[in-house]
This record gives structure tokens, C-alpha cells and sequence, in this order.
């Protein structure tokens, strides 16, 4: 039976820096370069013939993810990408008030060691592919978004010269081609895979979801392994309901975490404005909600999440959107939550 070590990689973008117990001792600290042949020479400090390493990283972006793959893959070493809230309340659990790497590198190190292992799923070239261009053109859109803001508060001033304009114009001009250059290998990217054409037009079956956002749900869902249960959809997408509760006089209002992926959340919004002013069944949805008393922004975030078990529902069966299975109608009921709707609203 292989014995175990465990280890905490620090990642930067230029050091990685190593703490590892090997054999209940712990190693001194050990730093190497963020480079293929750094990330080759770290694998053979960590490979043992009969023993496996745990190690675990911080999913912080993209300057890890060289090494989470080239790791993942070699004999002898498994590896725990994990949340870096969890990390950090770990952190404080540990009385840790300082942060600097060396620390952080032992800290991974005793999460490795203490907390419940989780193995990486690591993502298909095209999954990491399609992810990249659709965060991509949410940068770029936001961008453009920006320059569209500028434009307007520069064509209300008149004393700034007319350069400013034209310029702010070619900026606009320049984003939006990169935008649909983006776009277009995207869905080349989509239409090359089975799974994912079947699933982006189950996605586009939805009312509200057109091309952009169902690219952008896509690229993340595709992401998750395909052994989470839909809660588990919700805790990702950071849609799941906070509670705060203690004793009998601290009642705050239930909020969802936000700990999870903010793309999803945020890829999720609009679709859901559009589907409660569209669709029938959402949107009778949505005001049995304000019926029962909630605000519309809480309102509006249960439909968010409504939307995201049934693409849950439909990636898991194979079948467009129905929105009988969403929220079925009745002459009667609608009658009633509307009645109900106006008087909440009055």
C-alpha cells in the first residue's frame, strides 16, 4: 500500500514555491521557476516510487494551470485545486495574521494534510478553449460597454475637442470587430463537439437566451464534472441561499453567497430579465414571488436560479426548454397571482 506526503504549492507568476512533508518531516521550503521546465522539475521533486503526494493549490487564475494539468497527469501525485475563500477562512482558523507567500505555501500544506481531499477534474482542451474566448468577450463587452459611456458623456460636453469623440468612435468600432471575430470562433469551437452543439441550442431554447449568453453559460458549465447534482450547480454559481440566524434577536434578510463562479451569476442576469417580461411560465414565476411578499431583486435572483435547474434538467435529459416543467400555468392560478401581484405591487 503506497504511503502518503502531502504539499502546498504557492503559485505567482514568476516562483512557485513548495512546501512539502514527506514521511511526517517537513522539507524546507523550496522555490521553482513558473516555467515548463520548472514545472517538469517540480513533478520529479514530488514523484516517490511507492508513496503519493497530495497537493494543493489555490484557484486564483491562470498562472497555475500549466502546472495543474502537467501534475495531474504524471503517477504518484494527486491534486486539490481549492476555493481560496475556503483557504482563507482555513487561514484564520490557523490564527494566521500575516500573508506572505512562504505562509501561504505552508497553509495550502495543512489544508492538504487536515481538510477532506477533493481530486481535480481536469477540463478538456476545448472546454479550456471555449472558457478562454467566452471570458474573453465578457471583458471585451464590458470594455466597450465603457467606451459607449464615455462617448455619451463626450457628445453632451461640447468644449472637448472633436478628436476625443472620433477617437472614442474608433475605440467602439475596434471592440465590436473583435467581438464578432471572438464570437464567430467560438461557435466554430462549439460546432466541432457533439455534446456541446446539442447543448447550446438546449440553451438557446430558452427565452432570453440568445447567442451571447448561451456561449457564456456554456463555457462555464462545461467546466464542472459531470458527477455534480444540481445544489451543487447552485453553490457554484454562487446562487445558494445565506441564512443569518442567532438566538432570538439577530434575524438578518437571507442573501445568496456569491462564493462561487461570478461568470455564471453574472452570464445568468440579463436572460432572466428578458425571460420574466417573455416568458409565461418565468414570468409567472416571478410574480407568484412578489405575491408572496418578496422584493424583485430577490425575486429576480430565485428566477436566475429557476433557469439554472432547468439547465440542469435539460443538459441531464437530453431535452430543449419546456416550461410546463418550470412553473406549470392554470387559467385559475394566473388569474389569482396576478390579483395578487397588483395588490402587493399598489
Amino acid at each position: 500500500m503506497n504511503k502518503r506526503d502531502d504539499c502546498g504549492i504557492e503559485v505567482s507568476a514568476q516562483e512557485l514555491l513548495v512546501a512539502l512533508r514527506r514521511e511526517g518531516q517537513a522539507r524546507p521550503l523550496k522555490s521553482f521557476p513558473n516555467t515548463p521546465a520548472g514545472h517538469r522539475d517540480l513533478a520529479r521533486y514530488l514523484a516517490r516510487k511507492g508513496r503519493v503526494v497530495r497537493v494543493c493549490l489555490e484557484s486564483t487564475g491562470v498562472y497555475g494551470l500549466d502546472l495543474a494539468l502537467l501534475l495531474q497527469k504524471r503517477a504518484g501525485i494527486e491534486v486539490m485545486v481549492a476555493n481560496p475563500r475556503a483557504v482563507r477562512h482555513f487561514a484564520q482558523a490557523l490564527m494566521q495574521r500575516s500573508k506572505t507567500d512562504p505562509l501561504d505555501a505552508r497553509v495550502l500544506l495543512e489544508f492538504a494534510a487536515r481538510m477532506p481531499f477533493q481530486p481535480w477534474p481536469p477540463p478538456s482542451t476545448t472546454a479550456l478553449h471555449l472558457c478562454a474566448l467566452a471570458r474573453r468577450l465578457e471583458a471585451i463587452t464590458e470594455l466597450c460597454a465603457a467606451e459607449k459611456n464615455r462617448l455619451h458623456a463626450a457628445r453632451a460636453a461640447q468644449a472637448l475637442p472633436a478628436v476625443i469623440r472620433q477617437d472614442l468612435e474608433g475605440s467602439i468600432a475596434f471592440h465590436q470587430r473583435a467581438l464578432g471575430r471572438l464570437t464567430r470562433q467560438a461557435l466554430k469551437l462549439i460546432a466541432s463537439d457533439a455534446l456541446l452543439s446539442e447543448r447550446y441550442a438546449q440553451l438557446d431554447s430558452i427565452p432570453g437566451i440568445a447567442c451571447a449568453s448561451a456561449i457564456r453559460l456554456l463555457a462555464e458549465l462545461v467546466m464542472l464534472s459531470p458527477d455534480r447534482d444540481v445544489r451543487q450547480w447552485v453553490a457554484y454559481a454562487g446562487l445558494d441561499p445565506r441564512a443569518y440566524t442567532s438566538g432570538s434577536s439577530v434575524h438578518k434578510p437571507t442573501r445568496i453567497s456569491k462564493a462561487g463562479n461570478r461568470h455564471v451569476r453574472a452570464a445568468l442576469y440579463m436572460p432572466a430579465l428578458v425571460a420574466v417580461r417573455h416568458d409565461p411560465h418565468l414570468r409567472a414565476y416571478y410574480q407568484h414571488l412578489l405575491a408572496q411578499g418578496k422584493l424583485k431583486m430577490p425575486a429576480l435572483v430565485a428566477v436566475m436560479r429557476k433557469i439554472l435547474h432547468a439547465i440542469y434538467g435539460m443538459f441531464k435529459h437530453h431535452q430543449l426548454y419546456d416550461g410546463t416543467k418550470v412553473f406549470p400555468l392554470s387559467a385559475r392560478g394566473s388569474a389569482v397571482e396576478r390579483l395578487k401581484t397588483l395588490v402587493a405591487v399598489a
